[in-house]
């Protein structure tokens, strides 16, 4: 089951992103439908129904965007996060067998597309780093083998 946690960040790009949809794109999106069917026959109108498709993708993704925003819960720093691997921690970790070092925020899984370096809170590797501190050794177990990493850092945006 997915969490449905979220960072102040993450809920904010939702926001952004479900305004511009509603003040910008869906406006713009109808005024071209209008215009689109004052021409008449919209059987072979191409800006017409390339338009009413786009209208529908917009309204879907308002609709799921307020769900989002209405449903999902954000997680602020609290101090009592410090120290030690929480929801939206910045993590420094190095595969102690290879040398192999990373730099990962865990999120839940709205915050991912178009994040590289962010991991969902649901992954092996999330779940296996939480509650850990600076030092700990976290054991992952996914599909390719056992890793074993080690925490160097851990950060908070405050």
């Amino acid at each position: 089951m997915r969490s449905q946690l979220i960072t102040p960040e993450g809920m904010e790009r939702l926001k952004e992103e479900h305004d511009h949809l509603w003040r910008v794109e869906r406006p713009e999106t109808t005024s071209k439908v209008a215009w689109a069917a004052s021409l008449g026959d919209r059987s072979e109108n191409a800006d017409y129904h390339y338009n009413k498709r786009r209208l529908r993708e917009i309204d879907r993704r308002l609709l799921y965007l307020r769900k989002c925003i209405d449903n999902f819960k954000v997680i602020d720093y609290h101090p009592h996060m410090e120290g030690k691997v929480s929801f939206g921690a910045w993590v420094e970790i190095e595969n102690i067998d290879k040398g192999l070092k990373k730099r990962l925020r865990i999120v839940g899984y709205e915050e991912l597309i178009g994040n590289k370096d962010y991991i969902s809170m649901d992954s092996p590797i999330a779940k296996a780093l939480l509650d850990k501190k600076v030092g700990d050794e976290a054991i992952v177990q996914t599909l390719a083998g056992q890793f074993k990493w080690r925490i160097h850092k851990i950060e908070y945006m405050k």
